[in-house]
């Protein structure tokens, strides 16, 4: 090949690699295989490596180069580089807005404006940078800086493959944008920095920050990162007339775009903008903690203007947070059910996550170790979805001088009995040994009448307990032996209100096999292995009645249990454990002659037969157990986790990362409508 071959050979290739770049990093849609890339690509640092004077700064083989740096230079901003006023109420949308008008109605009188559009923009969570190009080439990449003044991380910004080395005109611009990591990748990374014996990272924005500003290229080169461009800020004469215009032209040089951005007519599309992405965020795979809402238009931006650090016509309305600060104002110990103790911490109330937050769990004693909670610690609490709220860390610096280690205690709290300890490595568990202890019985009774169980109109734990407090209960039995006259003299209620709840409670007494099981509390049998059980009694024995229940359970061996779909070793010991028990077999006996009566679908519904589901997020009318029943009843399984074999996801408000898991494996995604539309057919 001679010189000038070689040469056209170079630039040839050099255009095609950075046309499938742009199909594969900024439009994700890419037209040839990773290995085709890849091999031409190979064919190019080839010829460039024979031919090394034909090399240009925006070749692709120039996306890592250069030795490790020994600092940063600084680059001064062609554009004052600004912040944004950050609005965490509509309120607070509403007067920015109305602000505005004033400002702009003095200074355009005739033309009566009385309202404005805009364009809106999910805020990514990542790195600010800011990209010069000089005759469509990359001449410089800076961090924020101080606004005036950046750091030059052009080497690094360039291993990106999503920012263009060369843009689609030959024209002199700065643009900002954002450097991200996606939440996956960051997962991933941060499995790797663990192996390696390194402090992992805290969320996407600190990895693409901590990747950015490494002195080494082939660091960052290594590091999954992206970007988005969403601003052309220099030279002003040249930035298009409007926002909407301005993000197109972004994307026509050949920068990546948010695609989600949408133009609203007036404030009101703006607030839908608001509410349909507040409950549907955590679906996307990268971070987002807001909406930017800019006006449209560049002249009345003009007009706007800036105040001492921020553009008037430019505002970020952030998401009610999953992260905020507050302060432990004690540790008490609650016991469950089972008898697991679990220290809670009774918080400074605070808002998270559109909710105010009073109590949040901190686990076991290693968690409270790990992190040395301390009552009067100022602590950051995390909620997601429907996620309990949990401490994640404490402020130590801001820690009272006389704030005292919190040890578990070795007598259950709530009845005086011996406490258990596992030490499980991870995990320091205490249990109430105590089986008659009153707050495991009022545990346990609230299972008993809730939802996925007898689900018992009107019977909540509140007055669960107030019943055990007055003696009118002590076991599940003894809730169909009461009296209107029983409830009527308790201090709140009255005839009506007890007999209505009498009422309640004989209509539960006909229930099927299913969720009786699942009412009995037996620890480890879930509501899909109770429907499991139930399937395998009604195959074996046939239709029994409740007084005959005992006994044929009985009758069963581990090996029995263990041919059960998903029964292991651990639930077969827990369910043979509770069946031999002598005051276990008395309940059963007692339930018998309360009346109450298990029922058997004729024929059932097996219309979903072999379906597999998953839910995520909570849903609208039904809890994720009482969701799990309708799909069971119906022959469907309802499974944790999404896997190749998933038929369905469920996906309700704030679902989390089983949404991406089931895109990625092309898993149909219903929401509960659909869902209840499939099992009425």
């Amino acid at each position: 090949m001679t010189k000038p071959e070689a040469k056209k050979r170079i630039e040839q290739l050099k255009k095609e690699i950075s046309y499938h770049s742009n199909l594969y990093h900024v439009l994700d849609r890419p037209e040839i295989s990773d290995a085709a890339w890849d091999s031409i690509k190979h064919e190019l640092a080839l010829l460039e490596k024979q031919y090394p004077e034909f090399i240009t700064p925006d070749s692709p083989t120039q996306r890592v180069s250069g030795k490790p740096l020994d600092r940063f230079q600084k680059i001064r901003h062609q554009a004052r580089q600004w912040s944004l006023n950050d609005a965490f109420t509509i309120a607070e949308v509403n007067d920015w807005e109305a602000r505005n008008l004033k400002i702009l109605q003095k200074k355009f009188p005739a033309q009566g404006i009385e309202s404005l559009d805009y364009i809106c923009e999910l805020k990514i969570d990542g790195l600010h940078i800011v990209l010069t190009y000089n005759a469509g080439l990359l001449k410089s990449a800076a961090t924020r800086g101080d606004g005036i003044v950046g750091e030059d991380v052009t080497q690094n910004i360039k291993t990106i493959g999503s920012v263009p080395l060369k843009l689609a005109r030959p024209i002199e611009v700065a643009v900002e944008g954002e450097i991200w990591m996606s939440k996956k990748d960051l997962e991933a990374l941060n499995r790797q920095v663990k192996i390696t014996g390194g402090q992992p990272f805290a969320n996407p924005r600190n990895a693409a920050a901590g990747s950015i500003r490494q002195l080494d290229p082939q660091i960052a080169a290594a590091r999954p990162l992206d970007s988005f461009i969403y601003d052309w800020s220099w030279p002003e004469a040249s930035v298009p007339k409007t926002q909407e215009l301005e993000l197109k032209g972004l994307a026509d040089l050949g920068f990546k775009v948010e695609k989600h951005r949408h133009y609203c007519k007036n404030l009101d599309e703006v607030l839908k903008f608001i509410n349909s992405w507040e409950v549907r965020h955590d679906q996307l795979p990268y971070l987002v903690d807001g909406i930017v809402i800019k006006v449209n238009e560049r002249r009345f931006q003009k007009a706007l203007g800036y105040t001492g650090k921020a553009p008037r016509f430019a505002l970020a309305f952030k998401f009610p947070p999953e992260e905020a600060a507050t302060v432990i104002e004690s540790i008490i110990v609650q016991v469950g059910r089972l008898g697991k103790l679990t220290p809670v911490a009774q918080l400074k109330p605070v808002l998270l996550a559109g909710s105010t937050v009073s109590r949040a769990t901190l686990n076991n004693q290693a968690y409270i170790n790990k992190l040395d909670a301390r009552a009067g610690d100022t602590v950051i609490v995390r909620k997601a979805g429907d996620v309990i709220p949990e401490v994640v860390k404490v402020l130590s610096n801001l820690r009272p001088n006389k704030a005292a280690k919190f040890k578990m205690p070795m007598v259950c709290p709530i009845c005086g009995g011996v406490v258990r300890v596992e030490d499980q490595g991870n995990s320091i568990l205490h249990f109430c040994t105590n089986k008659r202890c009153s707050a495991r019985q009022a545990g346990q009774l609230s299972h008993f009448v809730g939802k996925g169980a007898f689900n018992i109109e009107g019977l909540g734990g509140k007055i669960i307990e107030r019943f055990i407090e007055s003696g009118l209960i002590s076991n599940a039995a003894d809730i169909f032996s009461l009296k209107p006259g029983d409830i009527a003299v308790l201090e709140g209620f009255g005839d009506k209100s007890a007999a209505n709840l009498i009422q309640s409670i004989s209509q539960a007494k006909v229930i099927s096999l299913r969720r009786f099981l699942y009412a009995l509390g037996i620890p480890h049998l879930g509501t899909q292995l109770a429907h499991s059980l139930a399937d395998f009694l009604t195959t074996r024995f046939g239709h029994l009645a409740l007084n005959h229940l005992d006994k044929h359970l009985k009758k069963l061996t581990v090996e029995d249990l263990e041919s059960i779909v998903d029964f292991g070793p651990k639930v077969s010991a827990s369910l043979l454990e509770w069946i031999g028990e002598e005051r276990h077999q008395q309940l059963l006996e007692r339930l018998a002659s309360a009346g109450v009566k298990l029922v058997y679908s004729s024929g059932g519904q097996s219309f979903l037969e072999g379906q597999i589901f998953v839910l995520t997020g909570s849903l609208k009318t039904l809890s994720r157990d009482e969701a799990g029943e309708l799909i069971v009843e119906c022959g469907g399984k309802v499974s944790e986790s999404v896997g190749q074999d998933t038929g369905y996801l469920v996906v309700g408000e704030k679902p989390g990362s089983k949404l991406a898991k089931a895109q990625k494996l092309g898993v149909k995604i219903i929401d509960e409508t659909a869902l209840l539309k499939l099992v009425r057919k």
